[in-house]
């Protein structure tokens, strides 16, 4: 139980939800693209990806000067999806 708190804790963001649901969608992103799409300051989009690769939700691929990200592990889009068929959102 520990571990599922950490990981929604890590997650309980609405911006992080939404990188979640955009990888989840294309795969994988670079840091432009994610903050193109969500209108987001590069600055706080950085802290939100940084930390999340740090908690073991997100993958980070280096290509020269980008960074890509992907979902570490997609069983975690199934735990949004749940949350919100339950409607607790």
């Amino acid at each position: 139980m520990d571990e599922a708190a950490y990981t929604l804790k890590a997650i309980s963001n609405g911006t992080r939800l939404c990188v979640i649901s955009l990888l989840a969608e294309q795969e994988e992103l670079n840091v432009s693209q994610i903050g193109e799409k969500l209108q987001c300051e590069q600055s706080l989009l950085s802290h939100h990806l940084t930390d999340m690769r740090a908690k073991g939700i997100l993958n980070c691929r280096r290509d020269g000067k980008n960074c890509y990200y992907s979902l570490k592990n997609k069983q975690i889009v199934q735990i949004i999806d749940c949350i919100q068929t339950c409607n607790c959102v």
